[in-house]
């Protein structure tokens, strides 16, 4: 079991961070000021976010505790199959890798609509 922490943001906790919520400013600050945490914005999220809030986008890439996920080759296979981009990506990044055994948590608003999936869930709900 790794020490390390691994977030991936969906759209609504990118929105959410961007309007001050204060669960999410903790996730951008513990990622910049401590070893071990890593907080990530799948690109597909990160536009339907913008599209949500204009300028969420370019505050999120802009800030260096967050790593922005391209879409590969295999992200996109995953995303091929669903209905919502943004929500596709995040889970695909959610998924156990090499470099993140365990996989990561999603970091969400909205935790009702990963209820049935195989990823685990951080509630920034007010």
């Amino acid at each position: 079991m790794s020490d390390h922490v691994h977030v991936v943001l969906d759209e609504t906790a990118m929105v959410a961070a961007g309007r001050g919520n204060a669960l999410a400013s903790r996730l951008i600050h513990r990622a910049h000021a401590e070893p071990g945490w890593y907080l990530y914005a799948p690109a597909c999220a990160l536009v339907e976010a913008d599209r949500a809030r204009p300028g969420t986008a370019e505050h999120l890439a802009a800030l260096p505790s967050v790593v922005v996920l391209e879409l590969d080759l295999t992200a996109a296979l995953a995303l091929a199959r669903a209905a919502t981009w943004g929500a596709a990506h995040a889970r695909h990044a959610a998924e156990p890798t090499p470099e993140r055994p365990e996989g990561a948590f999603v970091a969400t608003t909205a935790p009702d609509r990963w209820a049935g999936q195989a990823v685990r869930v951080l509630d920034l709900s007010p």
